[in-house]
């Protein structure tokens, strides 16, 4: 009986917290970093020496989720972390950021994800990760979310949990009318081509892109000619990072490539900029409807800038008070 009503009492505060709406919802993954930094990255079966370790918070989803919530956006999460100490560390990060848990499940039947990752002194990274409980979320948990999924203004997903989660949370977004942003990654090179349908904003980088294509990027004008593809494929608009050379934004409304610079920084670790870039997207097109893209991405570009300069994902993550007055 009791475990009855509390259900009901959990579904209750749910739809009085969805009724409310969110800014931005993430379905997606939450990994546990356990990073190391070494002066450069090991060669297959060498073993090196680090000069340190630090165990952090990350998984594509929930950076996304932290950034957008840094900036100011009312971010909910959709996911699933084991009944572990890293689990349960995972769901207080999300209050401490302000991020509502509601949907955050915790499973006994996988341990929580985890990304093994290793940075150099230039800041380049090499990641692998475990993605454990991430990939247990599913159809329920997305049904129980629902009412938040639909009444939010910006839904984000990426390829760290089921392909088919991911794809049904962004048909659930468009039948709601839900602006979508997804983020084909890890890249896959059989996506199926609902992702795109699905995509008002489609965003990856060189890698992902050319492994999607088939056709390598290795100038902003590789960029343009990959986002055409991508674009011609059935997405509402198309953004192909650069890493420091920016990104290259197109649309349906407006097919030449436009090429965003960037702001010249020195790198101390790249880790999650890309989930930075994406976070700070859905902060704009939610709290900006009207912004034009080019805009919103110039303005992420600037924050994921800010995150490269700081070592570690989330920990490097800006908030709003820290960032100039004139990207608000």
């Amino acid at each position: 009986m009791w475990e009855t009503v509390s259900f009901t009492l959990r579904l209750t505060r749910q739809l009085d917290m969805a009724a409310e709406g969110f800014d931005v919802v993430v379905v997606g993954s939450c990994m546990t970093d356990l990073v190391s930094q070494a002066p450069r990255l090991p060669k297959a079966g060498e073993t090196i020496h680090g000069h340190k370790f630090f165990i952090g918070f990350g998984g594509k989803g929930a950076n996304q989720c932290v950034q957008a919530a840094r900036l100011g956006a009312k971010a909910a999460m959709v996911c699933k972390v084991g009944q572990d100490f890293f689990g349960e560390n995972y769901i207080q990060n999300f209050k401490n950021n302000g991020i509502a848990t509601e949907f955050v499940g915790q499973t006994a039947k996988a341990a929580t994800g985890a990304a093994s990752i290793i940075v150099n002194d230039a800041g380049e990274n090499a990641i692998v990760i475990v993605a454990g409980a991430n990939m247990l979320l599913g159809a329920e948990e997305l049904r129980r979310a629902e009412p938040a999924l639909g009444g939010a203004k910006v839904l984000i997903c990426q390829l760290e949990i089921s392909p088919d989660t991911s794809l049904q949370a962004l048909s659930m977004a468009r039948e709601r009318q839900v602006r979508t942003i997804f983020n084909p990654a890890p890249a896959v090179p059989d996506l199926h081509p609902d992702f795109y349908r699905y995509s008002d904003v489609f965003c990856c980088n060189e890698p992902e892109a050319e492994l999607l294509t088939g056709m390598a990027v290795g100038s902003v004008e590789d960029a343009g000619k990959v986002g055409a593809e991508l674009l011609g494929r059935g997405c509402g608009s198309v953004i192909v990072t650069l890493g420091p050379q920016g990104c290259v934004v197109l649309s349906s409304q407006d097919p030449t490539p436009r090429h965003i610079a960037t702001t010249t920084v020195t790198a101390l670790d790249t880790t999650g900029a890309g989930d930075s870039f994406i976070g700070a997207l859905a902060f704009y097109m939610a709290d900006y409807p009207t912004m034009p893209l080019e805009e919103m991405a110039r303005r992420a570009n600037q924050v994921a800038a800010v995150s490269v300069q700081a070592v570690g994902t989330q920990t490097s993550y800006p908030f709003r008070k820290d960032l100039p007055k004139d990207l608000f």
